[in-house]
């Protein structure tokens, strides 16, 4: 029977490219989202993967969300935490709202949709869960104190949960990308980009299907001795030990 995984933010840029990969692979996949009706039903209707809209900063949403998922498709054996926003601003002009909004949905929304489906990998002996973090969360980026933390944060909830699924089957690993070729990032004025691009040593963006295959890897068999871990994907940009 195939494996059902969901991905968090998964009708459009690198998210839609996951769950397509997953797709290829055999895998059940569903989608989540939070807002953009239309770009869903074009993502449904091109891939043929059902989209499920709530957010995942509402904890009740996502266990209802996640409850609906398991009821047409079965247990969720890989969970892509991949939704996430941004609010940028220097700190000096940072509102209470713009930071809570991130933190709501880039870290706390890492927990409301693990939660629920914990108990469940548990049960069955077997989970993957994969976070999809941040160069700049292990970087920090001017501009992005509420990014920066709640993808740090990411990492250090990785690292915590991993230990506590090892013995239940379930692995917990984080991928931080660095800047990829998506929309959002095309969209930034030219020299803009030309800028970003001069800091990566191989001297390009990544893509979306780059990213997609750490995620393909890691929600596999093959690396069921791989937990804990930060997948850095961003060029040779940021080199972590």
């Amino acid at each position: 029977m195939s494996k059902v995984a969901i991905v968090t933010g998964g009708t459009r840029g690198i998210g839609a490219t996951i769950a397509k990969a997953l797709l290829a692979e055999g895998y059940k996949v569903a989608v989540n989202y939070a807002g953009n009706s239309d770009a869903a039903a074009a993502f449904t209707k091109e891939t043929g993967i059902p989209a499920y809209k709530w957010s995942v900063a509402d904890y009740d949403a996502c266990a209802e969300g996640i409850a609906k998922v398991e009821a047409d498709l079965g247990p969720i054996d890989i969970l892509v935490n991949n939704a996430g926003i941004t609010r940028d601003a220097m700190f000096h002009k940072i509102t209470p709202t713009q930071w809570k909004e991130v933190i709501d949905t880039n870290l706390s929304g890492v927990f409301n949709m693990t939660h629920p489906i914990w108990s469940g990998m548990r049960d069955r002996k077997f989970g993957r869960i994969i976070n999809i973090s941040s160069i700049n969360g292990q970087k920090g980026q001017m501009g992005q104190a509420n990014y920066s933390a709640a993808k740090a944060g990411d990492i250090g909830f990785t690292k915590a949960l991993a230990q506590e699924g090892a013995f239940k089957g379930i692995t917990v690993n984080a991928i931080c990308p660095g800047y990829i070729a998506t929309d959002m990032v095309m969209a930034v004025p030219e020299k803009v980009r030309e800028s970003i691009i001069s800091q990566i040593p191989v001297g390009r963006l990544g893509e979306p299907e780059e990213i997609a295959r750490c995620v393909v890897f890691l929600a596999s068999d093959d690396a069921g001795f791989i937990t804990g871990s930060t997948m850095t994907a961003n060029g040779g940009q940021y080199m972590a030990s």
